[in-house]
């Protein structure tokens, strides 16, 4: 439970019923100075306490744990959800405005994933000339990863025999420490003026790969094989 959260959940409700902290004090009989302390994120009040104001205020047990309401996740929910349709929207206006100024035509293929501990699923879009490449959509299965990692780079590598190309790549270098599941919501890999066409690229010949370094500097790495599902045809 977020301390600093709770306490100004409670301090949203004490203000809601017109309550001043004496008087919130004096309902459990505690002093203000604890009312005081736990609204300011210091301490938290006993177990039987916040099952009691659940009771008394008419709120859910999930709701004092979670430090808010459930019209506010809902809402928060609403908003993201709204964003990322706001966003893909873009950037599939994007890439048709960019195939449309093509003189040659575009054919689609998909790309995924041979590894088993990851399921892709993206899109190469080529003519005769240059291609683009879109990936989006990139789910973790390889168990319960509850490290928290501090820096996470994604890289899209090209092989060719002894030679890998860095064709793109995606970081998060931010304050604070993620998920590998997390980090993998948010990673977006997009190309969108590749010199190579669909039938230059060699069986197997793209690639991903993942390290993610933890608090302590421990590296963790993953390399995940791409299919680009029939570029012969």
């Amino acid at each position: 439970m977020n301390q600093e959260k709770f306490g100004q959940f409670i301090k949203d409700i004490r203000k809601k019923h017109n309550l001043t902290q004496k008087q919130l004090a004096d309902k459990y009989n505690v002093t203000y100075q604890a009312v005081s302390k736990w609204e300011n994120g210091k301490n938290m009040p006993d177990t039987s306490l916040i099952k009691q104001m659940s009771k008394d205020f008419n709120i859910s047990l999930e709701e004092m744990f979670d430090g808010e309401f459930k019209e506010q996740k809902r809402k928060r929910k609403y908003l993201l959800f709204g964003i990322i349709i706001i966003v893909i929207s873009i950037i599939l206006i994007l890439l048709n405005t960019i195939l449309n100024q093509q003189e040659d035509s575009f054919e689609f293929k998909t790309l995924s994933s041979n590894c088993e501990n990851f399921n892709i699923s993206g899109t190469i879009a080529y003519n005769k000339n240059k291609s683009a490449i879109y990936i989006n959509n990139i789910k973790y299965c390889g168990g319960n990863d509850t490290e928290q990692y501090k820096e996470i780079e994604c890289v899209l590598f090209e092989t060719n025999g002894n030679t890998d190309t860095r064709i793109n790549s995606y970081n998060y270098d931010k304050d604070g420490s993620i998920k590998l599941e997390e980090f993998l919501e948010d990673l977006t890999i997009s190309i969108d003026n590749h010199i190579k066409t669909c039938e230059e690229y060699l069986e197997d010949s793209l690639y991903l790969s993942i390290n993610a370094t933890n608090e302590e500097g421990k590296i963790t790495s993953y390399k995940i094989p791409l299919t680009l599902n029939n570029c012969s045809n």
